[in-house]
Protein backbone atom coordinates (compact mmCIF):
# COMPACT_ATOMS: atom_id res chain seq x y z
CA UNK A 1 0.00 0.00 0.00
CA UNK A 2 1.38 3.42 -0.98
CA UNK A 3 1.83 5.97 1.75
CA UNK A 4 -0.11 9.20 1.51
CA UNK A 5 1.74 12.48 1.02
CA UNK A 6 1.26 13.34 4.71
CA UNK A 7 2.97 10.08 5.76
CA UNK A 8 5.95 10.24 3.38
CA UNK A 9 9.16 11.50 4.96
CA UNK A 10 12.26 13.31 3.76
CA UNK A 11 15.22 12.93 6.14
CA UNK A 12 12.76 11.98 8.89
CA UNK A 13 10.50 15.01 8.26
CA UNK A 14 6.99 14.58 6.89
CA UNK A 15 6.69 15.90 3.34
CA UNK A 16 3.43 17.63 4.29
CA UNK A 17 5.25 19.55 7.05
CA UNK A 18 8.01 20.61 4.65
CA UNK A 19 5.46 21.83 2.11
CA UNK A 20 3.65 23.79 4.83
CA UNK A 21 6.98 25.32 5.94
CA UNK A 22 7.83 26.51 2.41
CA UNK A 23 4.25 27.71 1.85
CA UNK A 24 4.50 29.79 5.04
CA UNK A 25 7.64 31.58 3.80
CA UNK A 26 6.35 31.92 0.26
CA UNK A 27 3.17 33.59 1.54
CA UNK A 28 4.99 36.19 3.66
CA UNK A 29 7.61 36.88 0.99
CA UNK A 30 4.89 37.36 -1.64
CA UNK A 31 2.82 39.52 0.71
CA UNK A 32 5.86 41.70 1.41
CA UNK A 33 6.53 42.00 -2.34
CA UNK A 34 2.96 43.18 -2.94
CA UNK A 35 3.18 45.80 -0.17
CA UNK A 36 6.45 47.12 -1.63
CA UNK A 37 4.99 47.23 -5.12
CA UNK A 38 1.94 49.19 -3.95
CA UNK A 39 4.20 51.71 -2.17
CA UNK A 40 6.91 51.94 -4.84
CA UNK A 41 5.92 55.49 -5.89
CA UNK A 42 6.40 56.81 -2.35
CA UNK A 43 10.04 55.82 -2.15
CA UNK A 44 12.66 58.53 -2.14
CA UNK A 45 13.96 58.65 -5.70
CA UNK A 46 17.00 60.64 -4.58
CA UNK A 47 18.46 57.56 -2.94
CA UNK A 48 19.76 56.27 -6.26
CA UNK A 49 19.58 52.93 -8.09
CA UNK A 50 20.22 50.89 -4.97
CA UNK A 51 16.59 51.45 -4.07
CA UNK A 52 15.18 50.59 -7.46
CA UNK A 53 12.03 48.56 -6.75
CA UNK A 54 13.17 45.49 -8.74
CA UNK A 55 16.43 45.33 -6.82
CA UNK A 56 14.54 45.85 -3.61
CA UNK A 57 12.36 42.89 -4.50
CA UNK A 58 15.54 40.83 -4.93
CA UNK A 59 16.70 41.85 -1.46
CA UNK A 60 13.37 40.70 -0.03
CA UNK A 61 13.95 37.27 -1.58
CA UNK A 62 17.40 37.13 0.04
CA UNK A 63 15.80 38.23 3.32
CA UNK A 64 13.35 35.30 3.47
CA UNK A 65 15.79 32.71 2.16
CA UNK A 66 18.20 33.58 4.99
CA UNK A 67 15.38 33.51 7.55
CA UNK A 68 14.34 30.04 6.35
CA UNK A 69 17.91 28.71 6.43
CA UNK A 70 18.44 30.01 9.99
CA UNK A 71 15.04 28.75 11.17
CA UNK A 72 15.62 25.13 10.16
CA UNK A 73 18.50 24.31 12.62
CA UNK A 74 16.55 25.96 15.46
CA UNK A 75 13.47 23.93 14.52
CA UNK A 76 15.58 20.75 14.45
CA UNK A 77 17.05 21.55 17.88
CA UNK A 78 13.70 22.29 19.54
CA UNK A 79 11.44 19.72 17.88
CA UNK A 80 13.83 16.86 17.14
CA UNK A 81 16.95 16.91 19.34
CA UNK A 82 15.19 18.23 22.47
CA UNK A 83 11.70 16.85 21.75
CA UNK A 84 11.64 15.02 25.10
CA UNK A 85 12.26 18.25 27.05
CA UNK A 86 9.20 19.76 28.78
CA UNK A 87 7.34 22.28 26.63
CA UNK A 88 8.05 25.11 29.11
CA UNK A 89 11.82 24.56 29.04
CA UNK A 90 11.91 24.63 25.24
CA UNK A 91 9.95 27.90 25.27
CA UNK A 92 12.52 29.42 27.65
CA UNK A 93 15.32 28.54 25.21
CA UNK A 94 14.00 31.28 22.93
CA UNK A 95 15.45 33.83 25.36
CA UNK A 96 18.84 32.85 23.92
CA UNK A 97 17.79 31.71 20.45
CA UNK A 98 15.81 34.82 19.44
CA UNK A 99 18.65 37.38 19.81
CA UNK A 100 21.08 34.91 18.22
CA UNK A 101 18.71 34.47 15.26
CA UNK A 102 18.27 38.24 14.78
CA UNK A 103 21.99 39.04 15.10
CA UNK A 104 23.16 36.28 12.73
CA UNK A 105 20.42 37.07 10.21
CA UNK A 106 21.24 40.80 10.21
CA UNK A 107 24.98 40.27 9.70
CA UNK A 108 24.47 37.70 6.94
CA UNK A 109 21.75 39.78 5.27
CA UNK A 110 23.91 42.92 5.10
CA UNK A 111 26.92 40.91 3.93
CA UNK A 112 24.97 39.30 1.07
CA UNK A 113 23.32 42.58 0.04
CA UNK A 114 26.65 44.38 -0.13
CA UNK A 115 28.22 41.55 -2.13
CA UNK A 116 25.40 41.94 -4.74
CA UNK A 117 25.63 45.71 -4.76
CA UNK A 118 22.32 46.27 -2.99
CA UNK A 119 21.78 48.81 -0.26
CA UNK A 120 20.44 48.36 3.26
CA UNK A 121 19.29 50.45 6.21
CA UNK A 122 21.86 52.52 8.06
CA UNK A 123 22.07 54.57 11.22
CA UNK A 124 19.11 54.50 13.57
CA UNK A 125 17.00 52.87 10.83
CA UNK A 126 18.90 49.60 11.52
CA UNK A 127 16.54 49.17 14.47
CA UNK A 128 13.87 48.10 11.94
CA UNK A 129 16.13 45.21 10.92
CA UNK A 130 16.08 44.12 14.55
CA UNK A 131 12.43 44.68 15.37
CA UNK A 132 10.90 43.09 12.24
CA UNK A 133 13.02 39.84 12.26
CA UNK A 134 12.34 39.48 16.01
CA UNK A 135 8.61 39.92 15.39
CA UNK A 136 8.74 37.40 12.53
CA UNK A 137 10.69 34.95 14.75
CA UNK A 138 8.02 35.15 17.48
CA UNK A 139 5.26 34.70 14.89
CA UNK A 140 6.75 31.68 13.13
CA UNK A 141 7.79 29.83 16.28
CA UNK A 142 4.43 30.59 17.84
CA UNK A 143 2.90 28.78 14.86
CA UNK A 144 5.47 25.95 15.04
CA UNK A 145 4.98 25.38 18.78
CA UNK A 146 1.19 25.41 18.36
CA UNK A 147 1.39 22.90 15.52
CA UNK A 148 3.84 20.68 17.44
CA UNK A 149 1.55 20.76 20.49
CA UNK A 150 -1.35 19.73 18.25
CA UNK A 151 0.63 16.81 16.78
CA UNK A 152 1.82 15.62 20.22
CA UNK A 153 -1.73 15.85 21.55
CA UNK A 154 -3.04 13.80 18.59
CA UNK A 155 -0.36 11.15 19.18
CA UNK A 156 -1.22 11.11 22.88
CA UNK A 157 -4.91 10.62 22.11
CA UNK A 158 -4.03 7.84 19.66
CA UNK A 159 -1.81 6.12 22.24
CA UNK A 160 -4.51 6.41 24.90
CA UNK A 161 -7.00 4.86 22.48
CA UNK A 162 -4.64 1.98 21.75
CA UNK A 163 -4.01 1.51 25.47
CA UNK A 164 -7.75 1.41 26.18
CA UNK A 165 -8.09 -1.26 23.51
CA UNK A 166 -5.16 -3.21 24.96
CA UNK A 167 -6.59 -2.91 28.49
CA UNK A 168 -9.98 -4.10 27.26
CA UNK A 169 -8.38 -7.11 25.58
CA UNK A 170 -6.42 -7.86 28.75
CA UNK A 171 -9.55 -7.59 30.87
CA UNK A 172 -11.43 -9.93 28.54
CA UNK A 173 -8.51 -12.35 28.66
CA UNK A 174 -8.49 -12.16 32.44
CA UNK A 175 -12.23 -12.85 32.57
CA UNK A 176 -11.80 -15.84 30.28
CA UNK A 177 -8.89 -17.09 32.40
CA UNK A 178 -11.04 -16.96 35.53
CA UNK A 179 -13.95 -18.94 34.09
CA UNK A 180 -14.07 -22.00 36.28
CA UNK A 181 -10.30 -22.23 36.90
CA UNK A 182 -10.81 -24.98 39.48
CA UNK A 183 -12.66 -27.01 36.89
CA UNK A 184 -9.68 -26.57 34.56
CA UNK A 185 -7.19 -27.72 37.19
CA UNK A 186 -9.40 -30.69 38.06
CA UNK A 187 -9.46 -31.67 34.38
CA UNK A 188 -5.66 -31.52 34.24
CA UNK A 189 -5.41 -33.69 37.35
CA UNK A 190 -7.94 -36.15 35.92
CA UNK A 191 -5.99 -36.41 32.66
CA UNK A 192 -2.72 -36.81 34.54
CA UNK A 193 -4.20 -39.56 36.73
CA UNK A 194 -5.45 -41.42 33.67
CA UNK A 195 -2.01 -41.51 32.07
CA UNK A 196 -0.23 -44.84 32.65
CA UNK A 197 2.57 -44.72 35.21
CA UNK A 198 5.20 -45.62 32.61
CA UNK A 199 4.42 -42.37 30.73
CA UNK A 200 6.01 -40.16 33.37
CA UNK A 201 7.14 -37.69 30.73
CA UNK A 202 3.54 -37.02 29.72
CA UNK A 203 2.53 -36.60 33.35
CA UNK A 204 5.29 -34.02 33.77
CA UNK A 205 4.19 -32.07 30.70
CA UNK A 206 0.59 -31.96 31.94
CA UNK A 207 1.78 -30.72 35.33
CA UNK A 208 3.88 -27.99 33.69
CA UNK A 209 0.93 -26.94 31.53
CA UNK A 210 -1.24 -26.76 34.64
CA UNK A 211 1.39 -24.54 36.31
CA UNK A 212 1.39 -22.23 33.29
CA UNK A 213 -2.38 -21.74 33.54
CA UNK A 214 -2.12 -21.20 37.27
CA UNK A 215 0.53 -18.49 36.81
CA UNK A 216 -1.49 -16.78 34.06
CA UNK A 217 -4.51 -16.66 36.34
CA UNK A 218 -2.41 -15.10 39.09
CA UNK A 219 -0.88 -12.63 36.62
CA UNK A 220 -4.37 -11.30 35.88
CA UNK A 221 -4.87 -10.50 39.57
CA UNK A 222 -1.58 -8.80 40.62
CA UNK A 223 0.41 -5.80 39.36
CA UNK A 224 3.91 -7.12 40.11
CA UNK A 225 5.68 -10.44 40.65
CA UNK A 226 9.22 -11.29 41.69
CA UNK A 227 11.67 -11.78 38.85
CA UNK A 228 12.42 -15.33 39.92
CA UNK A 229 8.69 -16.17 39.64
CA UNK A 230 8.54 -14.82 36.10
CA UNK A 231 11.69 -16.77 35.17
CA UNK A 232 10.26 -19.95 36.67
CA UNK A 233 7.18 -19.46 34.47
CA UNK A 234 9.42 -18.85 31.44
CA UNK A 235 11.35 -22.04 32.20
CA UNK A 236 8.18 -24.13 32.29
CA UNK A 237 6.97 -22.53 29.05
CA UNK A 238 10.30 -23.24 27.35
CA UNK A 239 10.37 -26.83 28.60
CA UNK A 240 7.10 -27.45 26.77
CA UNK A 241 8.42 -25.69 23.65
CA UNK A 242 11.58 -27.85 23.73
CA UNK A 243 9.41 -30.95 23.67
CA UNK A 244 8.17 -29.73 20.30
CA UNK A 245 11.48 -28.47 18.90
CA UNK A 246 13.72 -31.01 20.67
CA UNK A 247 17.39 -30.29 19.89
CA UNK A 248 16.48 -27.51 17.45
CA UNK A 249 15.85 -25.08 20.31
CA UNK A 250 18.69 -23.92 22.57
CA UNK A 251 18.00 -21.60 25.50
CA UNK A 252 20.52 -19.56 27.53
CA UNK A 253 19.86 -17.38 30.57
CA UNK A 254 22.25 -14.59 31.58
CA UNK A 255 20.66 -13.17 34.73
CA UNK A 256 22.37 -11.74 37.80
CA UNK A 257 21.43 -13.66 40.95
CA UNK A 258 21.37 -10.43 42.97
CA UNK A 259 18.29 -9.15 41.13
CA UNK A 260 16.04 -12.21 41.50
CA UNK A 261 13.87 -10.43 44.09
CA UNK A 262 13.28 -7.39 41.89
CA UNK A 263 9.61 -6.87 41.03
CA UNK A 264 8.38 -6.67 37.45
CA UNK A 265 4.97 -6.79 35.71
CA UNK A 266 3.82 -10.40 35.19
CA UNK A 267 3.75 -11.95 31.72
CA UNK A 268 6.22 -9.33 30.46
CA UNK A 269 8.83 -11.64 28.92
CA UNK A 270 6.83 -14.60 27.62
CA UNK A 271 5.23 -12.76 24.64
CA UNK A 272 8.69 -11.58 23.52
CA UNK A 273 10.24 -15.03 23.78
CA UNK A 274 7.24 -16.56 22.04
CA UNK A 275 7.72 -14.03 19.22
CA UNK A 276 11.37 -15.08 18.83
CA UNK A 277 10.39 -18.75 18.63
CA UNK A 278 7.35 -18.35 16.40
CA UNK A 279 8.64 -15.75 13.94
CA UNK A 280 12.38 -16.21 14.27
CA UNK A 281 13.25 -19.88 14.74
CA UNK A 282 10.27 -22.07 13.84
CA UNK A 283 10.81 -21.80 10.07
CA UNK A 284 14.48 -22.84 10.28
CA UNK A 285 15.19 -26.56 9.79
CA UNK A 286 18.28 -26.33 11.98
CA UNK A 287 16.48 -24.30 14.67
CA UNK A 288 18.52 -21.85 16.68
CA UNK A 289 19.23 -20.23 20.02
CA UNK A 290 17.57 -17.69 22.30
CA UNK A 291 19.53 -15.77 24.92
CA UNK A 292 17.68 -13.96 27.71
CA UNK A 293 19.84 -11.31 29.39
CA UNK A 294 18.74 -9.33 32.46
CA UNK A 295 21.12 -6.87 34.17
CA UNK A 296 20.86 -4.05 36.68
CA UNK A 297 21.93 -0.71 35.21
CA UNK A 298 21.84 1.98 37.85
CA UNK A 299 18.29 2.14 39.17
CA UNK A 300 16.84 0.30 36.17
CA UNK A 301 16.62 -3.29 34.94
CA UNK A 302 17.87 -3.96 31.43
CA UNK A 303 16.24 -6.79 29.45
CA UNK A 304 17.40 -8.27 26.15
CA UNK A 305 16.03 -11.24 24.21
CA UNK A 306 18.28 -12.15 21.27
CA UNK A 307 17.70 -14.99 18.81
CA UNK A 308 19.52 -16.48 15.82
CA UNK A 309 16.39 -16.66 13.69
CA UNK A 310 15.50 -15.17 10.33
CA UNK A 311 15.46 -11.58 11.63
CA UNK A 312 13.18 -8.72 10.62
CA UNK A 313 13.83 -6.17 7.86
CA UNK A 314 10.97 -3.74 8.49
CA UNK A 315 11.05 -3.50 12.27
CA UNK A 316 8.30 -0.87 12.56
CA UNK A 317 5.79 -3.07 10.75
CA UNK A 318 5.92 -5.89 13.34
CA UNK A 319 4.04 -3.84 15.94
CA UNK A 320 0.94 -3.72 13.79
CA UNK A 321 0.81 -7.49 13.24
CA UNK A 322 1.30 -9.38 16.51
CA UNK A 323 -0.71 -8.81 19.68
CA UNK A 324 2.14 -9.84 21.99
CA UNK A 325 4.72 -7.31 20.80
CA UNK A 326 2.18 -4.51 20.41
CA UNK A 327 0.68 -4.97 23.88
CA UNK A 328 4.13 -5.23 25.51
CA UNK A 329 5.21 -2.03 23.73
CA UNK A 330 2.12 -0.23 25.00
CA UNK A 331 2.61 -1.52 28.57
CA UNK A 332 6.19 -0.24 28.62
CA UNK A 333 5.25 3.17 27.22
CA UNK A 334 2.32 3.66 29.58
CA UNK A 335 3.76 2.34 32.84
CA UNK A 336 7.49 3.06 32.50
CA UNK A 337 7.71 5.60 29.65
CA UNK A 338 10.15 3.10 28.16
CA UNK A 339 10.67 2.01 24.56
CA UNK A 340 10.75 -1.48 23.10
CA UNK A 341 13.85 -1.48 20.87
CA UNK A 342 14.35 -3.88 17.97
CA UNK A 343 17.77 -4.31 16.35
CA UNK A 344 19.68 -6.84 14.26
CA UNK A 345 21.52 -9.64 16.02
CA UNK A 346 24.98 -10.64 14.84
CA UNK A 347 25.49 -12.61 12.63
CA UNK A 348 21.76 -13.31 12.22
CA UNK A 349 18.49 -12.85 14.01
CA UNK A 350 16.77 -10.21 16.12
CA UNK A 351 17.39 -8.44 19.42
CA UNK A 352 14.55 -7.07 21.54
CA UNK A 353 15.58 -4.84 24.45
CA UNK A 354 14.06 -2.42 26.96
CA UNK A 355 14.59 -0.92 30.41
CA UNK A 356 12.21 -0.50 33.33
Amino acid sequence: MNKSKSEKRFFGIRVADLLAFFAFYYFFATFYHIVLWINRESWDENRGPLFDWIEYFDSVGIDYILKALLTFPIWWLLFRKLKKWPHKERILLHIVLLPAFVLIWQQLYYLVLESFGFGHLNGSAISWDIYIPALFYVLQFGVLHSYNYHIENQEKLKLEGELRTAVLKSELSAIKAQLNPHFLYNVFNTISASVPAENEKTRKMIAELSDLFRYQLRASQVEKVFLYEELDFINKYLELEKERFEDRLNIEFDVDKEIMNEEIPPMLLQPLIENSIKHGLSSLIEGGSIILTIKKKGEKLFFEISDTGVGVKDKESVFGKGIGLTNTKLRLEKVYQSTLNLSDNNPRGLKISFEI
